[in-house]
């Protein structure tokens, strides 16, 4: 498959180290306590899907004074997997939750990582949504036949912004793709390290279609700067007034949860504390008013069930990508 990877320069490194920093100044923890000091990395550049799950979790755990300094740092790069590979190494602080989900596990196989989700200590999932196809207001297409009409003629000229390599963007489009009869592995699918970097390509041309969380392009498709052509839920959305791809005859639903993890090797009572208060957390008022302003749905689920789940889905996951060659 033909792929084009623009990393994040400037900014994006100068995030990866200050995060680095943030995460090797906490050093071993034993006996932190994380009611009172708790630090969140998102594996992401600011702006995308991650972030503000993190950014939206910080304020409830301050708004409902559940811990009395949160603060969120940015390690972007490679679909969540640089950042998971720090995260991975810094021992088992308690004091220390990373966000994951959909996007990093595709990234973990598409660009073998040595670490893996089995090299942290699951706590919650906390939600999920669906992802959305869309298209500069300027362009030429008006509907999503009009872009499987241009993408079926010439697959690889129809540039994709996105996500990580392997992640639920990645996914989609290459759903998407087969979905509409183009060979997976033909399409032109472009990573970027974070939604705000992907919302930039898309306004400046770069791609042709952009692919994200619907909170991701919301407020620049009520401004009318984007165009949604299909979203990828199962069936139509309360509040989101775009067509599915199954509506419209392309078969395609794709989920994208995110949870957070602590690092290996923390105590079972670490991990007990942890997930009392990710749940104190997830069963405020405030955070129902998170789930509702983003079109998120609840799915919260802790301990072995979270296990269980994170092992099924890695495995779909790995299907998916072994099944469209990407």
């Amino acid at each position: 498959m033909n792929r084009r990877v623009l990393p994040a320069l400037g900014v994006a490194a100068t995030l990866v180290l200050t995060g680095f920093a943030a995460v090797d100044a906490s050093g071993s923890a034993t006996g932190a306590d994380p009611r009172s000091s708790l630090t969140l990395m998102a594996p992401a550049a600011p702006g995308g899907g991650w972030d503000l799950a993190l950014r939206e979790a910080q304020q409830v755990l301050r708004a409902e004074a559940i811990v009395n300094n949160v603060q969120v740092i940015n390690v972007p790069g490679a679909g969540g997997t640089i950042g998971l590979a720090r995260f991975a190494d810094i021992g088992p602080d308690p004091t220390q939750l990373m966000m994951t989900g959909t996007v990093m596990e595709g990234a973990i196989t598409v660009n073998g990582s040595a670490a893996t989700l089995d090299d942290t200590t699951p706590i919650a999932r906390l939600a999920e949504d669906y992802l959305v196809l869309v298209v500069p207001a300027e362009s030429p297409f008006r509907t999503l036949d009009d872009f499987l009409d241009a993408w079926r003629a010439d697959p690889h000229g129809q540039a994709i912004g996105g996500g990580g390599l392997g992640g639920a963007d990645h996914l989609l489009a290459g759903l998407t793709a087969r979905g509409a009869g183009i060979e997976p592995g033909a399409i032109n699918y472009i990573a970027y390290s974070g939604g705000g970097e992907a919302l930039t390509a898309l306004l400046s041309g770069t791609v042709a279609v952009g692919i994200s969380g619907f909170h991701d392009f919301s407020d620049q498709i009520e401004a009318g700067n984007l165009r949604a052509l299909a979203y990828s839920a199962p069936e139509p959305v309360e509040g989101i007034d775009v067509p599915t791809l199954t509506e419209q005859g392309v078969p395609v639903t794709l989920s994208n949860w995110r949870g957070v993890v602590a690092p290996p090797g923390i105590t079972d009572d670490q991990r007990a504390e942890l997930t009392a208060l990710i749940t104190e957390m997830a069963g405020s008022p405030r955070w129902a008013d998170t789930l509702a302003r983003n079109k998120w749905e609840d799915s919260f689920i802790t301990g072995a069930e979270f296990d269980r789940f994170i092992a099924a889905d890695q495995a779909r996951v790995d299907g998916i990508i072994e099944e469209l060659g990407l």
